[in-house]
């Protein structure tokens, strides 16, 4: 598709803007628990474990497994911490201090190898972070997860940290507008952003009573992510991937019970509402106009740019595809990391980007163009809350 005469100008001017200090995504980085899930494999897996032979939940589950479109999945539960805290497999026991043990540990050595990984790809020294912007919703401590993190990776002691508990699925993109801000404050600085999940805190044997944790079952994975950001990127040093220009965040009112986690004895109990796709669709638009209004260009159209989606699940897929007449391709990666990863909440965001990287370089090596720079970053989460990003994708 030809490039609209206005969005050239809107390039140049973020070009200029960029030399001011704009944000960058300078790398990222991921890593999994050694324990790959296939969804075919996982009804017959999940019974067995938990010791149920409810055959209408068994039904309701291969059904649900097949709707969300999830292949693999990376998860930190195995046979082995079933065999040593069987409890976890039981209704109605008290196994927070068990759950919390096994996480802590899990999402710490997630995130350190998924930062090792990332700082790698930015190829400058560990000693080169100034910052740390740490998100988790796996987890809880004192002290939190951000300082077992740094003293993992041999971050310096004067490294400022910022840690965000219990954000959900928007946790990713809300860590990457605060990692942002810290950036454009703070010149010569780069930002260490780790995100790293498990969904061992909410594990549960089915039940009648709970039919809506079955929807978990079968659409959450577990991981890590990382990114470096910062601004000014060091020419023949870094390789800026994403510029980050205006960031916005906006709750629902009155919604505080369509995405409902609550801790208790038996670890994490969630509840997402049926409506939550709904929700959502009525309201995207709405939120995605003003996060394009601050380009000042009315004469593009949505698909004018790219999307990286966190994909909460299909039907929010469909539904955002639906409402702004989005071609299927938009949403591309944002489907394969589902179908590759499940949703692993926060760290989602890492594992579409790269998506988004390999498709534009893939398109450039069969000499096309890389697609559309000018791009969105969305997810949703508790509030409902809506995290956005208008970015610009530099390996177009």
């Amino acid at each position: 598709m030809e490039v609209y005469s206005s969005e050239r100008m809107i390039q140049e001017e973020m070009t200029t803007k960029a030399d001011g200090g704009k944000a960058n995504i300078l790398a990222l980085g991921k890593a999994f628990p050694h324990q790959l899930v296939m969804q075919d494999l996982l009804v017959d897996g999940y019974f067995r474990d938990t010791n149920c032979d409810d055959p209408e939940l068994r039904r309701k589950l291969t059904r649900l497994c097949k709707t969300t479109t999830v292949r693999t999945r990376y998860v930190v539960m195995s046979q082995e911490i079933l065999e040593k805290y069987p409890e976890l497999a039981l209704e109605g026991l008290p196994t927070v201090k068990q759950r919390l043990d096994i996480c802590n540990k899990a999402v710490t050595q997630m995130a350190i190898e998924a930062s090792q990984a990332c700082i790698k790809s930015w190829g400058r020294s560990v000693s080169d972070i100034t910052h740390l912007v740490y998100v988790s919703s796996s987890e809880a401590r004192l002290p939190g997860g951000d300082l077992y993190l740094a003293k993992g990776i041999g971050l310096s002691p004067d490294t400022n940290r910022v840690m965000l508990y219990f954000s959900g699925c928007s946790g990713g993109v809300a860590g990457l507008r605060v990692a942002k801000d810290i950036a454009e404050n703070n010149p010569g600085s780069r930002v260490l952003l780790a995100t790293s999940e498990t969904t061992i805190i909410g594990y549960k044997p089915p039940s009648v009573n709970r039919p809506y944790d079955l929807v978990g079952v079968a659409l959450f994975g577990d991981g890590a992510g990382a990114m470096i950001i910062g601004s000014g990127p060091v020419s023949g040093l870094e390789r800026p991937l994403f510029e980050l220009h205006t960031a916005i965040q906006n709750f629902l009112p009155d919604t505080e019970k369509v995405i409902d986690g609550r801790l208790n004895e038996e670890g994490i109990s969630f509840i997402l509402a049926r409506e939550l796709p709904e929700i959502i669709e009525e309201n995207v638009k709405g939120f995605c106009d003003k996060l394009l209004g601050h380009l000042g260009c009315d004469d593009m159209g949505y698909n004018d740019f790219f999307w990286a989606v966190h994909p909460g699940g299909p039907a929010i897929l469909n539904k955002l595809e639906k409402k702004l007449d989005l071609w299927p391709e938009k949403l591309s990666a944002s489907r394969r990391a589902l179908a590759d990863y499940g949703n692993a909440s926060s760290n989602t965001i890492v594992y579409v980007l790269e998506y988004l990287i390999e498709e534009s370089l893939m398109k450039k090596k069969e000499g096309k163009k890389g697609g559309p720079d000018l791009g969105l970053i969305l997810a949703f989460g508790p509030g409902v809350t809506f995290e956005g990003i208008l970015t610009r994708n530099l390996t177009v």
